[in-house]
């Protein structure tokens, strides 16, 4: 296993992308993740009321059974908007998996990422499942994300791993998205694999907790997708065992699952169409976790703060407009903001600060806003980016 990397770091989970020609380029399109064994099995999804076929499905399958062994990816094509010829599609994926890995067809579950509205060619996408399946090794996690991409300049994994009375317990992961990124989730696929020993009802509140402060709050453009899906496999392979409610042991599980999507989530936001910066929004001082989290990511999808960021400006009245208009709680008379480690405001106003430092730390490719409410002693972060014209280049057509 010294070469498994992303969904492949735990033990048990091969996985492998190839290209069906979906997309036109002839990059990788297809993947297929699966485990040895049967998984606990938790999923979060769009909240959009326009769902594609590939979140009907597997919302139908989750709720057949809160177990999986396999999940079949594809890219260049949402399968949105595609009626019920969609689903038909996205089910034959399925069942295309379910045969050759002899599994019940509730036990495969699918996600698909792309254009939106265009019909999907069944014949393609489901030989594209043969052939990853016919791939499948316990190496190829790279290839796996790699094939999730679309307008991502990189793939995206991350891992984890932490001890349960000494025996080791593993957490992968592999997300893809570059643009309609919003704090809902955004335009999105992800999945978290785990060996861990833990049951349906924890696993699925560990995937919802650890969702709150890396997938929920991070926004590129504001846009909710029709397909934003992360799942979380967890297949009990590891030595260790069982992780139960109440115990250290959860806490554990917990930190490397978040510690796993926030770098994902993080990554995301580096890779945003167009973007050439990466920003973090850093609240403290809010009366609630909640209002800690509503004003950073307020901060953070701002369009008029995105392109003070892409302009290399440093302009606090926009960054306070948008903490007023959050709907958190707090006195604007009150608010200290900082650039990096430059305070530009003091209780609500104009502080004395080094504008050539400020203007110098502006250049950066990684910038950090950080906010103190005055308000009470909770915090929270988002993350973003600016945004350029390069953002609007890539979205003025169909690419």
């Amino acid at each position: 296993m010294t070469n498994s990397t992303g969904v492949c770091f735990p033990k048990g989970f091969k996985a492998k992308g190839v290209s069906a020609g979906i997309k036109p380029s002839g990059k990788k399109d297809v993947s297929v993740l699966f485990s040895d064994v049967p998984s606990v099995a938790a999923g979060v999804f769009t909240r959009n009321i326009a769902k594609a076929s590939p979140v009907l499905v597997s919302e139908e399958h989750l709720a057949m059974s809160p177990s999986a062994q396999a999940i079949v990816f594809s890219s260049g094509n949402a399968n949105a908007a595609n009626g019920p010829a969609g689903d038909v599609v996205s089910l034959a994926m399925c069942k295309e998996a379910a045969q050759l890995l002899k599994l019940e067809l509730s036990e495969v579950l699918i996600a698909q990422t792309g254009l939106i509205g265009i019909p999907l060619d069944q014949k393609s996408a489901c030989s594209g499942v043969r052939e990853a399946i016919e791939g499948l090794s316990y190496e190829s996690g790279d290839s796996a994300a790699e094939a999730m991409m679309t307008t991502d300049s990189f793939p995206k994994t991350a891992q984890a791993n932490f001890e349960v009375k000494g025996a080791e317990v593993r957490v992968g992961g592999m997300a893809k998205g570059a643009a309609m990124l919003a704090p809902s989730m955004a335009t999105m696929l992800g999945v978290v694999t785990t060996d861990a020993k833990i049951s349906a009802t924890l696993a699925k509140k560990v995937l919802q907790t650890a969702m709150e402060d890396s997938f929920h709050v991070m926004v590129v453009d504001d846009c909710m997708s029709t397909n934003d899906t992360v799942f979380l496999l967890a297949n009990g392979m590891s030595d260790a065992s069982e992780i139960l409610d109440g115990s250290e042991e959860l806490d554990a599980f917990q930190d490397a699952v978040n510690k796993v999507c926030q770098s994902l989530a993080q990554q995301m936001a580096q890779d945003g169409e167009g973007s050439s910066k990466f920003l973090t929004v850093k609240v403290s001082g809010a009366s609630s976790k909640e209002d800690a989290r509503a004003a950073a990511r307020k901060v953070a999808a701002s369009l008029l703060v995105k392109c003070s960021l892409a302009g290399e400006v440093q302009y606090w009245g926009r960054v306070i407009a948008e903490l007023g208009a959050s709907g958190a709680v707090f006195d604007p008379r009150e608010v200290d903001i900082f650039y990096g480690d430059f305070q530009v405001t003091h209780k609500g106003i104009a502080f004395s600060h080094d504008e050539v430092g400020v203007s110098n730390y502006m250049k950066n490719k990684e910038l950090e806003i950080s906010a103190d409410l005055k308000a009470g002693v909770c915090s929270a972060e988002a993350y973003g980016c600016d945004m350029t014209l390069g953002y609007l280049e890539e979205n003025m057509g169909k690419s």
